[in-house]
């Protein structure tokens, strides 16, 4: 609830980041893309203080990435109204880096948060929902709409649409239907599992399509090469991973078992993999993200105390196999609590900078023209239908929450859409209308996902 009080508060917020941004208007005026280190820090304060902000978007249901973006976009365009104070931001090549940083993170808590295990368990139909979520829309945006509304481009920029349509954003999903009380529904099971799945395939057609990109036309051979080391990178990770990281982690708690330790080891895993990735090929989100899946079976026990490492071994020695193997899966989810708590301060600093940051990209002239908001709005209703028939694959369950709950593209479109501009694929018409496809599909989705929840439960009453 706002209060009075907390109005008051908001409002001086909001007025003393009016002061910062006018106090230092001549300065920053007068050295776009040349900022000193001095001009950053106080850029990067700035769009923090915006980001968060924005989290009173919240208040109206919304998620916390809607309003990073929403509030990107606002100071992007303040050029529009005369204003340019904003201008040399988009160009600051270190808030550049640290965005870039950001998606890296991000891909890298996703992988924490997952496991092999929870992925060997979603079952056929999540499995058959992510691929038909995953195909139709990259098959309808690449070779159909893309085409169709955007005549004129290159193949690989309608290889870029058709990926970003492949996204799905669990995590905004994944709220409503805990605010519903219906996250241990089938349908909310199946959704969750399809979004795991449709994350790894999603990464291998970026990595696919990056790759194209990069080395140029090539033939239906070579996208099996690419196809097949993306997923022997992952496996190959996954399973030289987890023999090398307990082996280091036991070796470096032998110098110190302290916190420090402990993160600076699980972001030399981060970073590490995220170069490997790069070296073959890949995309470095798929590297973060493999090494999040990789660290998601690392105990890290000699990081405890030793004593208590000491009572855990011998409590296992001397009791029976269940009791022991209830023993290990609890430190296990103990330990993986714990990494995402140590790797969440980075993540507060870096991931809404990269939202903010890629807000700030988006032109909205663009949308002056009559011919680009149509198109915009035709493709969001392509992105729309491309998930609801992956409804239909669901089984004997309401396929309607199904095809909605996998709707929003959210932050994992906006990394396929930052990815295409990167590589000098996606133009600014094209990322902006990908941009306007992430909010609509991000903004709809929750109301109507809530809604069709909501008449279903009266139904079975």
């Amino acid at each position: 609830m706002i209060t009075p009080k907390n109005k008051f508060a908001y409002s001086g917020i909001l007025v003393g980041l009016l002061l910062i941004f006018f106090a230092g208007a001549d300065a920053w005026a007068t050295s776009p893309g040349t900022a000193t280190a001095a001009e950053t820090y106080l850029w990067l304060a700035v769009l923090l203080l915006f980001a968060k902000i924005s989290g009173l978007i919240e208040k109206l249901g919304q998620t916390a990435v809607l309003g990073e973006l929403l509030i990107g976009v606002l100071l992007g365009n303040l050029y529009l109204l005369g204003i340019d104070l904003v201008e040399p931001a988009k160009t600051n090549e270190i808030i550049a880096f640290l965005a870039e940083l950001g998606v890296v993170i991000l891909l890298f808590q996703l992988g924490l948060e997952q496991s092999p295990a929870s992925m060997r368990k979603v079952g056929v139909p999540a499995f058959l929902v992510a691929c038909i979520g995953v195909v139709v829309p990259f098959v309808t945006g690449t070779y159909l709409v893309g085409p169709w509304l955007l005549p004129g481009l290159s193949n690989n920029a309608y290889l870029f649409l058709g990926a970003t349509l492949t996204a799905t954003s669990v995590g905004i999903t994944a709220r409503v239907f805990s605010d519903l009380k219906v996250l241990n529904s089938r349908e909310a099971q199946i959704v969750l599992g399809a979004a795991v799945i449709d994350d790894v395939l999603g990464l291998i057609i970026l990595a696919v399509v990056s790759a194209v990109v990069k080395t140029g036309e090539v033939g239906t051979g070579e996208i099996v090469w690419i196809t097949f080391k993306s997923v022997l990178f992952l496996l190959g990770a996954l399973v030289i991973g987890n023999r090398i990281a307990p082996v280091i982690s036991r070796w470096l708690s032998k110098i110190h078992t302290g916190t420090g330790m402990k993160f600076s080891i699980m972001m030399t895993f981060c970073l590490i993999f995220a170069w490997l990735a790069d070296v073959i090929g890949l995309a470095p989100i798929v590297g973060a993200f493999a090494a999040g899946l990789v660290l998601d079976e690392v105990h890290f026990r000699d990081f405890a105390q030793p004593e208590l490492v000491a009572d855990i071994r011998r409590i296992t020695a001397n009791c029976d196999h269940d009791t022991a193997r209830v023993l290990d899966k609890t430190i296990e989810l103990h330990e993986k609590n714990s990494l995402l708590v140590l790797i969440e301060p980075v993540g507060h600093f870096l991931v809404p900078l990269f939202f903010v940051y890629t807000g700030l990209q988006v032109k909205l002239d663009v949308f002056f023209s009559t011919t680009t908001l149509i198109i915009a709005l035709c493709i969001t209703v392509v992105a729309f239908l491309g998930k609801l028939v992956s409804g239909l694959a669901a089984g004997k369950v309401n396929k309607w929450i199904v095809g909605w709950g996998m709707a929003p593209r959210g932050e994992v479109g906006l990394i396929f859409a930052v990815t295409g501009k990167a590589l000098g694929v996606i133009n600014d018409q094209i990322f902006s209308v990908i941009v306007a496809v992430v909010i609509l599909t991000t903004l709809l989705t929750p109301p109507v996902l809530t809604a069709v929840i909501q008449y279903t439960k009266k139904q079975r009453r």
